[in-house]
């Protein structure tokens, strides 16, 4: 619950204009809070008189915004995303307890759907050989009741096992990384905001990580892992396989992406009809000129001219899935 020093409070109002769920007010010119809430901090962060605490959170790791350490430079933020890579192979090297903390730490201040803080971080690295032999233990015995009938998503599995048994050196699945973490939560978005931030966290440590769906889906599969994991009633949405790992080169060069046509004008699609099979999909390019945005036809529609004002949006490129909406 939400708790307001009355004496602290100078009734500015700017926890009642910040609350989301509209559950402060100002009473006799002191800020008073009307019921149980989603408990977001907001009100905790905007007050400029500390008179807002929450209980139930560690007040103590409240940190002072400080505009000098806190800010971030745009050039090597852009830097690091542009050079960003899929990291397959790592030098033979364990992670310091520290790191570990410190990714963690990345993640679970990562925000979260109305503030259901629902992720869970499992990190493998001391039990990591143990966990390798209960997964290709499982995909053994899948492939064994399977008999001559293999399902087709279990096909790859049982060609990285089998390389796997040719040369142990030969890890296909794991790349031979020293710690693996999944991230659980009800909430998808949820985990790939987390996994996002660890990343991020991660290159700042000069590691490299790589998002795994085939150890996800395998880990989802086996139920008895998942209790190994102490994760047996929730629900793995993202793999980092190999996330504290030490690659054994850095890219020289960052990722390829496609070129932006020059900027000329916005065209709008005005019609609500939508030709063409559901889940195809169109190409939406917004791009930044001086006076005029400008966006490429979308599938069959139609197109039409309108100028619009600078609105300065920055989006580079989308792949947009236009059926839920143009049915």
């Amino acid at each position: 619950m939400v708790k307001i020093d009355q004496e602290r409070c100078i009734g500015c109002g700017l926890c009642a204009d910040d609350c989301l769920a509209l559950n402060i007010e100002l009473k006799e010119e002191k800020a008073n809070i009307k019921n149980e809430c989603l408990l977001c901090g907001h009100c905790v962060a905007i007050c400029p008189e500390h008179a807002v605490s929450i209980p139930e959170y560690d007040m103590d790791d409240v940190e002072e915004y400080d505009a000098d350490s806190f800010k971030l430079n745009p050039e090597n933020v852009l830097h690091a995303i542009k050079f960003r890579r899929s990291i397959r192979s790592y030098k033979p090297q364990k992670i310091s307890q520290e790191y570990l903390n410190l990714l963690v730490q990345a993640g679970r201040y990562t925000a979260t759907a109305k503030n259901n803080q629902n992720c869970c971080f499992v990190v493998v690295q001391d039990e990591l050989e143990e966990l390798k032999q209960r997964i290709w233990g499982f995909i053994d015995a899948l492939e064994e009741r399977a008999g001559g009938n293999v399902p087709h998503e279990l096909m790859p599995y049982i060609a990285f096992n089998h390389r796997r048994k040719i040369d142990a050196f030969d890890d296909f699945l794991f790349r031979n990384a020293p710690a693996v973490l999944f991230i659980t939560s009800d909430w998808p978005l949820d985990a790939g905001l987390a996994a996002q931030n660890i990343e991020t966290m991660a290159v700042s440590l000069g590691m490299g990580v790589l998002y795994n769906g085939y150890v996800v889906r395998i880990a989802e599969k086996d139920k008895e892992l998942k209790e190994w994991l102490g994760i047996k009633d929730e629900t793995i949405k993202a793999c980092m396989v190999s996330l504290c790992g030490i690659p054994v080169y850095h890219n020289g060069m960052p990722q390829i992406r496609n070129h932006l046509p020059s900027p000329t004008e916005w065209c709008l699609h005005q019609s609500c009809q939508r030709h063409g099979a559901p889940g195809q999909f169109g190409r939406l390019y917004i791009y930044i000129p001086s006076l005029y945005y400008t966006t490429a036809s979308i599938n069959s529609l139609s197109p039409s001219i309108i100028r619009l004002t600078p609105v300065f949006l920055f989006l580079l490129k989308l792949k947009l899935n236009i059926y839920p909406f143009f049915k």
